[in-house]
């Protein structure tokens, strides 16, 4: 009896879902017709890896007219996460023998049928994993715009601007890479972007950036629940099981990828923020950790913190914050249990929040070029900053709690 041949595809298009019957047609289409046009001698197809979404998202995606086939692929009743339904996509992938594996997200309202060529055609060039660049507002993306890309840049010098970006392109080679490595329980929900970013990083990949201009969506202000906690519990969980790969690196060997796709990006989205609102979440927050925090800083970082709460005036600048996240990075390194390190991420939150305030009272009045020359002072300011965080680790007794 003949075995059952499997069948091979050159490209998979996957688009991870929970709840996005309205915009995943669109997407799905316009995936469709970038196949067609820059990859028409390709075997291709677009897969829906989903988590049960009971909004028809299932049928939305499947009635969707397209002539590349297409598949759904879920995640068993009550399993959630972007990280379980990429999962699924990489070992689709691994078992189809794709050459090619291109990622864009469900609720996309700008994506073009050149993102397709953007993203698939460094792959077959050779690259292993292909980032994002976008044209985005300055309060859109705040855990990329003041954690991931500073701390890629500062700790691992090299300067990816939109590690968690949402659209990706991976090679077969960083695909079983990624599925030999841990996954933890929060890389399998919101921190799977980072988790691939730094990985891929950190496993010497050959890594590219692409231009897809401006990318509008369900766009969000900063979230203090459960997505902020599943990225920073993986960024950090990965920064410190393979710190030996970057705690020698210096800024002598800066990185910075090849570009491809667009070269000018046009005004990024429209984004309103309601300040009052995020004070308010701050303080809920520093008021729920104000005892953690005062434990977990030193005393005179502390005081401007309490100092910025009891006063609402928001001036946490680079400097201090850079200083900040290190001792946190460290401290998180040195935990001796689960709960200590679940108490510097909930730390982390109002102090995310206080950067992400004082951000935007210093630049809500700026253009996209002139917030983007902000974020990159942040971005210099933990890479000059890196000898503190080396301070931090041949001089561990510095670092003491302060008990008063």
């Amino acid at each position: 009896m003949k075995k059952k041949q499997e069948t091979k595809y050159d490209i998979i298009v996957g688009i991870p879902s929970y709840n996005e019957s309205d915009t995943i047609p669109f997407v799905t289409k316009t995936v469709g017709e970038g196949l067609e046009e820059y990859f028409p001698d390709k075997k291709s197809i677009i897969v829906n890896v989903d988590n049960n979404s009971p909004d028809n998202t299932k049928d939305a995606f499947l009635d969707t007219k397209t002539r590349i086939e297409k598949k759904y692929i879920s995640t068993a009743h009550g399993i959630r996460g972007k990280g379980n339904n990429m999962l699924n996509l990489f070992n689709f992938a691994k078992e189809v023998g794709a050459e090619v594996i291109i990622v864009v997200d469900a609720d996309l309202k700008s994506i073009t049928k050149e993102w397709i060529e953007y993203l698939g055609k460094p792959i077959v060039d050779g690259y292993d994993y292909v980032i994002p660049l976008y044209s985005r507002h300055q309060f859109d993306g705040t855990i990329t715009n003041h954690i991931c890309y500073p701390v890629m840049f500062g700790m691992l010098s090299m300067d990816i601007r939109q590690p968690i970006g949402g659209e990706f392109a991976f090679s077969p080679k960083l695909i079983k890479y990624l599925l030999k490595q841990p996954w933890i329980e929060s890389t399998k929900q919101y921190g799977i972007d980072i988790f691939m970013s730094l990985n891929a990083a950190l496993g010497g990949f050959k890594i590219c950036q692409s231009g897809l201009g401006t990318k509008i969506h369900k766009a969000s202000a900063p979230k203090l629940g459960i997505m902020f906690e599943q990225v920073i519990d993986t960024l950090l969980t990965v920064l410190v099981q393979n710190k030996d790969a970057w705690i020698t690196r210096n800024n002598g060997d800066f990185f910075v990828p090849d570009k491809f796709g667009l070269k000018e990006l046009a005004e990024p989205q429209e984004l309103d923020i309601n300040i009052l609102d995020l004070k308010e979440k701050g303080q809920i927050e520093y008021s729920k950790y104000q005892t953690d925090i005062k434990e977990l800083l030193e005393p005179y970082a502390f005081s401007r913190i309490r100092e910025m709460f009891e006063m609402e005036v928001f001036d946490l600048t680079i400097l201090l914050w850079t200083q900040i996240f290190y001792s946190l990075v460290y401290r998180y390194d040195i935990a001796k249990s689960n709960e200590e390190r679940k108490k510097i991420i909930n730390s982390l939150k109002p102090l995310y929040f206080a950067r992400s305030l004082s951000f935007n009272y210093h630049t809500w009045k700026y253009n996209v070029k002139y917030s983007e020359m902000e974020i990159r002072k942040s971005a210099l300011g933990f890479a000059s900053q890196k000898y503190y965080l080396w301070g931090l680790y041949s001089k561990g007794n510095k670092l003491k709690p302060d008990k008063r």
